[in-house]
């Protein structure tokens, strides 16, 4: 079996293809248009599939419903999220939205998908990621403070904690309903990458049982996870929580030598974008083989700038070669 491989171009480099602000990929559905198609020349001098309209991708919808002051700038490539919680005391009085779909940044991302479903059939729906793993979600409400407090005040912590997992279970419910994707058992996953910020002493307590509660409400039969931060102490916890699927991404304490001798469960490894700016490409193919030879799940890389083209048909042929 040939070693499997995932690639996309990323929206900041639809955007530099046609010439926009990438802001306006979450605002303009006359520029998300236009960034695919823009995307679609590139798309086939690589070879891939190419990009339909969408929304850029958002990671904070899920915070907005709960508070969280999202702005999206046109000035600004990335939107930036302002935490809701200014005290622990705040969160004694944490209530659900009464609807998810009234609430937050939720409404202008649900009218920009139809509008752009109604220019582009083919577009996609999708508004933002389902859903952030807890530990993030109670990091972007709270701030860094968030992590002093399972020391500072550990019933809150815990508190903060389960209303983030529970309410992500209710919005990506309510919003799979309204876009008539009702929710049945199967694969599931999410991203949490502040996770590993707990220490192992810490993980089991603050993390384990809330990434399981997570696994169980979405019904999960197979088990992704993607996260940034985790050490190698705290490889083990995968295999309590009956990982199918790790994902390091860019995680500076997990090399493949470490996921190699002490990852419990099948792992991804991927070229990162640092890596890709920074080395000629006759080294990103001796990466790549290096990485392929761990046998890795897949190894997946994007085009994050137009000026790195030249590398990723390079990256394209290795991994269709070892494919």
């Amino acid at each position: 079996m040939g070693q499997r491989f995932g690639f996309g171009i990323a929206d900041s480099v639809l955007a530099e293809a046609a010439g926009l602000p990438q802001a306006a990929l979450h605002l303009d559905v006359e520029a998300m248009c236009r960034a695919a198609d823009a995307g679609a020349a590139i798309a086939e001098r690589l070879g891939v599939p190419a990009p339909v309209p969408h929304l850029a991708g958002l990671t904070y919808v899920h915070a907005s419903t709960l508070g969280c002051e999202v702005t999206i700038s046109p000035d600004c490539p990335e939107p930036t999220v302002k935490p809701c919680l200014r005290r622990p005391e705040d969160i004694d009085d944490l209530a659900e939205p009464a609807d998810y779909l009234a609430a937050g940044i939720v409404p202008q991302r649900l009218k920009l998908a139809e509008e752009l479903r109604r220019r582009r059939p083919e577009a996609s729906g999708h508004i933002g990621h389902n859903l952030e793993g807890p530990i993030t979600t109670a990091a972007l409400m709270m701030g860094q403070e968030f992590f002093l407090l399972p020391y500072d005040d550990p019933a809150r912590a815990h508190r903060l904690i389960e209303f983030a997992t529970r309410s992500a279970l209710n919005y990506g419910r309510a919003l799979a309903e309204h876009q008539g994707r009702p929710r049945r058992p199967g694969p599931a996953g999410f991203p949490d990458d502040f996770g590993g910020m707990f220490g192992p002493e810490a993980f089991g307590e603050f993390v384990v049982p809330y990434w399981e509660m997570l696994y169980q409400g979405l019904e999960a039969t197979w088990r992704a996870l993607h996260s940034e931060l985790l050490r190698e102490a705290h490889l083990p916890f995968l295999a309590e929580l009956k990982i199918d699927e790790f994902d390091p991404s860019v995680d500076q304490y997990l090399s493949p030598e470490t996921l190699q001798r002490s990852c419990p469960v099948p792992f991804t490894l991927r070229m990162w974008p640092s890596e890709v700016q920074s080395h000629p490409a006759e080294e990103l193919v001796a990466m790549y083989r290096h990485r392929a030879s761990f046998a890795p799940t897949i190894i997946t890389f994007h085009l994050a700038h137009l000026a790195e083209e030249a590398k990723i048909a390079a990256l394209l042929e290795v991994a269709r070669e070892l494919a």
